[in-house]
């Protein structure tokens, strides 16, 4: 696999919130030691590294501004001069201004990692995928919960996951996993 020069580390949503106990059992108990090694590399290369924050406005979300949960958690502290875009939605697309900055930037491809999997990593590669962008998902670099279907029956959240996973993968996203971008 050969990536381009000047490729986008987009690092969504690992925020402490994601610990909090509402949320239940999470696969990938790997995630923030993968995240870690990633933003390594990125940063040893002089690669770009794009945080993005979500910021609900729901009374109660564990991902509420002025609270704990809203904190980037410690693995992936922004350094300065990386860019942290906030958004409100799944989609670190709607509203933020990202696709703009990548575009003025000259960043088409994106290394998208984080949580949470079905939600805003799957909602902002699909964007990234419509909107043109060349997009890798890291499949050990993002996390899931379980979640009950529309007809009663519980999913753990291994299986949400690939299966999410399997939504992305060709038509929005290469999935790709850690080892195979630290060979690149």
């Amino acid at each position: 696999m050969q990536l381009p020069d000047k490729p986008v580390l987009l690092i969504i949503d690992v925020q402490k919130a994601i610990d909090h106990p509402r949320w239940g059992v999470r696969n990938n108990p790997h995630l923030e030691a993968n995240l870690r090694q990633l933003l390594e590399r990125w940063r040893q290369r002089g690669w770009p590294v794009y945080h993005v924050a979500h910021d609900s406005t729901e009374v109660g979300s564990t991902y509420r501004p002025g609270q704990w949960g809203n904190e980037f958690k410690p693995e992936v502290q922004p350094r300065a001069g990386e860019p942290i875009i906030r958004k409100s939605t799944t989609n670190a697309f709607l509203g933020t201004g990202l696709e703009k900055e990548l575009q003025e930037n000259g960043l088409s491809t994106l290394v998208i990692c984080g949580v949470i999997t079905n939600n805003s990593v799957e909602a902002t590669t699909r964007m990234a995928g419509n909107l043109g962008f060349r997009t890798f998902v890291v499949a050990d670099a993002t996390a899931t919960f379980g979640k009950r279907d529309l007809r009663g029956k519980w999913w753990n959240a291994d299986d949400v996951h690939h299966l999410s996973l399997a939504n992305l993968n060709g038509e929005y996203a290469t999935i790709v996993t850690t080892d195979e971008l630290l060979k690149e």
